[in-house]
């Protein structure tokens, strides 16, 4: 009797260590979540993906959360929404994140959020 070996398939699961160029973040799913998520559906180059307890939110290369856009959708006056107030409903982020006086900005390369903060990333020596 011959046996033949079969070559093994590729894992799907594989490690793959290049640059993704996604960032995003993850919402509660409440009220304020789906307002939050709501202004993100709009944006250019992001995906808005709901969960049974959760609302992810990715997107290419940059994601900007304007906290004006999250007042008016809401129907809030402005300041309403503000940093405190989506930090409390997201409950994880990836990629780097700044905090502006009116947004929040996740940048999917630390370079670009270095350049967006005016830090110099040449190595001192």
């Amino acid at each position: 009797m011959t046996y033949q070996l079969k070559k093994a398939t590729e894992s799907p699961f594989k490690s793959d260590a290049t640059a993704s160029n996604m960032c995003g973040f993850t919402l509660m799913n409440n009220q304020v979540g789906e307002v939050i998520a709501e202004v993100m559906r709009h944006q250019e180059h992001v995906k808005v993906t709901p969960l049974p307890s959760m609302i992810r939110v990715d997107g290419k290369h940059r994601i900007d959360v304007d906290f004006a856009e999250v007042d008016e959708a809401a129907g809030e006056e402005e300041g309403w929404f503000d940093q405190s107030e989506f930090e409390e409903n997201i409950s994880t982020h990836y990629g780097r994140m700044i905090f502006q006086d009116d947004r929040a900005v996740l940048f999917a390369n630390p370079e670009d959020a270095a350049e967006e903060l005016g830090f110099d990333l040449t190595p001192v020596r």
